[in-house]
């Protein structure tokens, strides 16, 4: 539940607070990053999905209320995206199962993207103005399946959420994904992962270094898409 807030009420209340002076000056950008789990529900994800889903909606609906006054807002959809996270998850039931196909989805470069891709195309599409912008070839199949053919789309995901892990392990406990390891993810198919995790700080013993370096684009593209929710005056954000 407490992913469910923050996926809604964190880019809401950021918004609100950001629109004033906006709307002062006739001018800004508020982007939101939501998820492709915002216009696909993602099966073992339903929490996640739900809030994503109302941040699109509200997303979309101030570009709409907003465009008369010269705020843009721009909604990102970004599928899996490397950053290097899965071990900060939270997991349920089979936590060790439930971690294995995650981080080896995030891992697999024919499904994901890296950080910098991401940050690149979230940039352009602020360029541009965009209304949304899907990340990744996976993200943009998916959402063109369920916008032109739902009834397939339905079918397919009930199929997927079958090969997925049933009930059972530690039920409604909460485990992180770094206790939840197994021989499945500590092998090679997993490296762009461990990779990712280094170079975007993501590691638990790199604390320290999050609290005296400063992060490089990338990583602030990193770090975005992992807390899932950021609002942005594009008047005072630029590349380095």
């Amino acid at each position: 539940m407490i992913k469910t807030r923050l996926g809604f009420w964190g880019p809401l209340y950021t918004t609100l607070a950001v629109l004033p002076g906006m709307r002062e000056r006739g001018r800004g950008h508020i982007v939101n990053v939501a998820s492709i789990g915002g216009v696909v529900g993602v099966p073992h994800l339903a929490p996640y999905s739900a809030s994503k889903f109302a941040q699109v909606g509200l997303t979309q609906a101030l570009r709409a209320e907003l465009a008369a006054e010269g705020v843009n807002v721009t909604s990102i959809v970004p599928g899996l995206t490397i950053t290097g996270s899965p071990d900060h998850a939270v997991f349920k039931g089979r936590n060790r199962a439930e971690y294995a196909w995650f981080t080896l989805s995030d891992a697999n470069p024919l499904l994901s993207v890296s950080a910098d891709t991401a940050a690149r195309r979230i940039l352009q599409a602020i360029r541009r103005n965009e209304a949304q912008a899907v990340i990744g070839a996976t993200a943009k199949l998916a959402a063109l399946l369920n916008a032109a053919v739902p009834q397939t789309t339905a079918a397919l995901l009930a199929f997927a959420a079958r090969l997925l892990p049933g009930l059972g392990g530690i039920g409604s406990e909460r485990r992180t994904g770094a206790p939840s390891h197994s021989a499945w993810t500590q092998n090679p198919l997993t490296w762009l992962n461990r990779a990712a995790a280094e170079r975007n700080n993501q590691n638990n013993d790199s604390s320290a270094a999050r609290a005296s370096s400063p992060l490089r684009a990338a990583d602030r593209s990193a770090a975005l898409h992992a807390n899932e929710s950021a609002t942005h005056d594009a008047e005072l954000t630029r590349a380095d």
